[in-house]
Parts: structure tokens; C-alpha cells; sequence
């Protein structure tokens, strides 16, 4: 009842709930427009990072950092934790999802207290949609558009953050009554922490209740699946990335998922930028879509659906390989292997005896949450 109403008040809020398409093609079709896809940022045009070019950019990021910083106290994003720098990379915003933690530092001993302002000014401001924000720089923040932290935060007067004039209030109510003080072993870092409301993680599940609903009509994939995998993937954190350079809500790698998806629904060459899976209609089209793909193409001979449910979400994470070398290292024995077991078997053995241990649990923990949403 509760995702129902969170999807019906989504469509309001967007004036009318869009008509939900059915796949653009599945294979060997003719060039079409992504779905659902709305975002002209012109950082799309970008191309999408080499593995090696990835690399040397977070390595340039974490040498920058530590230069300031130094090396105790280097932090970079994750998949539930949010960190952007500012200005030389001497101020910082780290968002911790899983607690509920917002800290805005700086070490800056010129102007300290203007740049620590401007930084809590632009994290509270930051937009909705990642795929305008720098993470892997000390860029700015464009605010435009609705903040992404709307709702989830609450200034001194109780009352939601919105404007650039309350953001300013409320930043300088936090420097003169909250401001801190921590040695660093170069130097002193001034922050102020921020505690986000106690349904955060529920307000950040309803800005996406309506790109999910269609996700899951568009690819007929259940949707409290992809809200279990959304939670799991990223605590509903789109600015989420991986050391494994998987990007967004659901967590998609652009040259395994991501290269799938455009090559066999979209007909699109390449594979897709970061911008690209940053934007959070992309990335859960995206996501959904190489469900899709796992039901339909690479899991398709797994006979019983409860099974091929499991397996599913178990290649989501750790791959079709992964699932197959649990029952066999022949991939045709494997399969064969696989639908002569019942599916609590099959769940045992891919908790179990599956090679990689995170796949393990990440199955046991999609499926909890799932039946959480299921019960919503």
C-alpha cells in the first residue's frame, strides 16, 4: 500500500504518469532513441573512460586528496556514501546513507568560514540529477533543478530546504552554533555535521517510484524486485559508485550490463559514459532492462521461475558464469544440473557454493529486501 501510494503521488507531482512503452527491440533491430531518456545534459556526449583512463583519474583524484588531507584521512564515494570536493580540494561533503549523516568540512585557513558556507550551501543544493555533478574533481556544484537532499534534511526552523536563501540560513546558523574542530596531521579541519530526518531512506525511495513503476512495465520485470536491488545496490543513493566503476542506483558496470544493453535492446554502438548511468531514468532503465536480457537470453533454459528468479539476481551480481560454475564447470551440464534441483535447492547451493562469497549473500539480501517491498 505504501509503494502504491508513493507511486501514485509521483505521478502527480510530474503532472501525468507517461504512457510505458514496451522495449525498443530485443535483437537485431533497426537504430531507436533510448526510453525514457530525457536528459540533454551535454555531458552525455563525453565518451565513456577506458578502464585505464578510470583508473589514472581516481588515482589523480586520491593524489590530490592526499596532498591536502593526507593519507588518514583520504575518503572517496561509494556505493551507499556520497563525497565531493571543492575548491583545491581542501573542503569536502561526505553524505553517509546508511546512518543518516551528512559532514561538510574544510580544511581551508584562508576564508574558512565563507568556504565551508559555499560547501554546505551546494551539498544541501546539489541536483537530483547526478549527471551534472563532478564527482572525480574539485568542480563545483550546478544548482539547478530540484535538490536532490528535498525532503531529507530539515534546517533549524523544521522546515525543508529548497532555496539558495534558506540554504544560506541555515549554513550560517550551523557555523555559528555547530561549527567543530578536529586535528589533522595537517592541520585543522572546521566541520559541522547534519543529521537527515528519520525516513530518509523512504523519501529517497519515493523520488524514484514512478521510473521504477515504468521500468518494471516497460521490461515486464517485478518491481519490488527493482526496488530490492535499488536498496541493496545503493540505499537509493544515485550518486553512488564502486571500485569496480559500476555507476548509479542499480549499480550498472558500462562495459559488462552496460554494453549488453545498449548492443542487444538499444541497437547502440559502444557502451554508455558515466554521465550517462549517472542520470537516474537511464540508470533504472538501464538496470531493468539487463534483467531483461537475464530472462529472456542468458538464464532462458532455467525451467522452473523461481528458480530463474534466483539465478537472476544472482547473475546480477556476480554474473551468468558465477551461477553456472556453482553446479558444474561445463556450462551445458551445469544448466542441466541446475533444473533437476528444486529451487530451495538451488537457493541453497547459490548461498552456499557459489565462488564468489559476496554473490553468497547478496541473493539472501535482495530477497529480504524484496519481500520487504512486497509487504509495503
Amino acid at each position: 500500500m505504501k509503494k502504491t501510494w508513493l507511486t501514485i503521488t509521483a505521478c502527480l507531482l510530474t503532472v501525468a504518469c507517461s504512457s510505458t512503452p514496451t522495449p525498443d527491440c530485443i535483437y537485431n533491430c533497426a537504430p531507436s532513441i533510448n526510453i525514457g531518456n530525457n536528459n540533454t545534459n551535454s555531458n552525455n556526449n563525453f565518451g565513456a573512460l577506458t578502464e585505464p583512463q578510470r583508473q589514472a583519474l581516481l588515482k589523480y583524484l586520491e593524489s590530490q586528496v592526499k596532498q591536502q588531507w593526507g593519507d588518514d584521512n583520504y575518503l572517496q564515494a561509494g556505493k551507499h556514501r556520497y563525497v565531493k570536493y571543492f575548491a583545491g580540494y581542501r573542503t569536502r561533503a561526505h553524505i553517509d546513507f546508511d546512518n543518516g549523516k551528512i559532514y561538510v568540512s574544510t580544511i581551508a585557513n584562508n576564508a574558512t568560514r565563507h568556504t565551508l558556507k559555499q560547501a554546505i550551501e551546494e551539498t544541501l543544493l546539489m541536483p537530483a540529477d547526478p549527471s551534472q555533478v563532478d564527482l572525480f574533481s574539485d568542480k563545483s556544484i550546478p544548482l539547478n533543478g530540484k535538490p536532490f537532499l528535498l525532503g531529507q534534511v530539515k534546517d533549524h526552523q523544521n522546515q525543508d530546504i529548497q532555496w539558495p536563501w534558506r540554504a544560506g540560513q541555515y549554513a550560517d546558523y550551523l557555523i555559528a552554533n555547530k561549527l567543530k574542530t578536529q586535528k589533522l596531521q595537517r592541520g585543522t579541519a572546521y566541520y559541522v555535521e547534519i543529521d537527515m530526518v528519520e525516513d530518509h531512506l523512504e523519501q529517497r525511495e519515493y523520488q524514484y517510484a514512478d521510473l521504477i513503476r515504468q521500468a518494471a512495465k516497460r521490461y515486464d520485470i517485478d518491481e519490488n524486485l527493482i526496488y530490492a536491488i535499488v536498496k541493496t545496490e545503493s540505499s537509493f543513493n544515485p550518486y553512488a559508485v564502486s571500485h569496480a566503476g559500476a555507476y548509479g542506483l542499480m549499480q550498472v558496470i558500462p562495459k559488462t550490463a552496460g554494453a549488453d544493453v545498449f548492443n542487444l535492446v538499444k541497437n547502440k554502438p559502444g557502451i554508455p559514459t558515466k554521465e550517462y548511468l549517472f542520470n537516474p531514468a537511464n540508470n533504472i532503465d538501464t538496470g531493468t532492462a539487463y534483467f531483461y536480457i537475464l530472462k529472456n537470453r542468458y538464464l532462458k533454459e532455467v525451467q522452473h521461475p523461481t528458480t530463474k528468479h534466483y539465478t537472476m539476481i544472482s547473475a546480477y551480481n556476480g554474473g551468468t558464469g558465477g551461477v553456472l560454475a556453482t553446479f558444474d564447470v561445463d556450462r551445458k551440464q551445469a544448466m542441466k544440473d541446475l533444473n533437476n534441483l528444486q529451487p530451495n535447492q538451488a537457493y541453497w547451493a547459490l548461498t552456499n557454493k557459489h565462488p564468489k562469497a559476496e554473490a553468497r549473500r547478496y541473493l539472501e539480501k535482495v530477497l529480504n529486501f524484496q519481500k520487504e517491498f512486497e509487504a509495503m
